[in-house]
């Protein structure tokens, strides 16, 4: 069974009224067709929370002050009248995990999928509040805080789903990578992600992007494998023509390190189910 649970139906930089056209009917046929050409069963949306009016109760940076715009409710509503998985992409908020269970629970998601874009108030993924430009530039510290973060998150006991779970990396070479070997800054998610049987995503979305390696890494993807972390499957779409990218890839990765079932979701309970034989599928860009 193949699934692709990290779709969004809206680009991130638009802000137009998402009720207009992407939160409409017309459009999730448009995923539907896709996803039945790449022979995924399971389709989830997962916006991202800061997309939302309802993520300033958790957070007031600016990034989420310009783009909170969206009602909550409204989506969840709309999401469950298709035949699409209702999920959410919501970043982990130090300090603020109390009001994100509240905000979490008051709504029935079929899945939630917990991500790390910010170390602190600087981003890891964005030109703009980039941390790469602080803390002295050092990819150890900025690797070591990020991996704390994610073990943090993942201990939280808010998230279904692990998302780009080495997200650091996106930048690929542009950015330089620690000295230290990678896997010592991946031991403390992994070990949260056991200890608190949390899912990894195996998301494609890093081959489109500077990286050019599916998230998470090989190196972490073995470890979370070998610790008995189970593994759900996305592609991170932000258009239907990226469903499925590249699962033929992704499957190759999760058979050599002996994975063969996937998670599937539904009001949040998970259940195992073997894993499909996927096909090369979608558009890089």
């Amino acid at each position: 069974m193949l699934t692709d649970y990290h779709v969004h139906l809206r680009p991130d930089e638009d802000e137009t009224d998402p009720a207009g056209y992407w939160f409409t009917s017309e459009n999730v046929d448009r995923y539907l067709e896709s996803a039945g050409a790449a022979g995924i069963a399971e389709l989830g949306c997962a916006e991202h929370i800061y997309r939302f009016s309802a993520g300033l109760d958790l957070w007031s940076h600016p990034f989420w002050e310009r783009y909170g715009t969206d009602d909550l409710d409204a989506y969840c509503e709309f999401v469950r009248t298709t035949p699409l998985k209702l999920g959410v992409e919501c970043d982990f908020v130090p300090g603020a995990e109390d009001k994100t269970r509240t905000l979490l629970e008051a709504r029935e998601f079929d899945f939630v999928l917990g991500s790390v874009h910010f170390v602190g108030d600087e981003a890891v993924d964005l030109d703009e509040f980039a941390v790469w430009e602080t803390r002295g530039g050092d990819p150890d510290k900025i690797w070591r805080r990020y991996f704390e973060t994610v073990a943090e998150a993942v201990r939280s006991g808010l998230f279904d789903i692990l998302a780009h779970a080495d997200l650091v990396k996106v930048w690929g070479r542009a950015r330089p990578g620690p000295e230290r070997d990678p896997r010592f800054y991946y031991e403390p998610a992994v070990e949260a992600l056991a200890e608190s049987g949390t899912a990894v995503e195996i998301s494609t979305a890093g081959l489109r992007k500077p990286t050019g390696e599916i998230y998470p890494s090989p190196a972490f993807a073995e470890m979370c494998a070998e610790a008995g972390v189970p593994f759900a499957l996305s592609s991170d779409a932000h258009v239907p023509e990226q469903l499925g990218y590249r699962y033929d890839l992704a499957a190759e990765m999760l058979g050599r390190i002996g994975v063969d079932q996937i998670a599937v979701f539904d009001r949040r309970v998970r259940t195992l189910r073997s894993l499909g034989t996927p096909v090369a599928q979608g558009a890089p860009s």
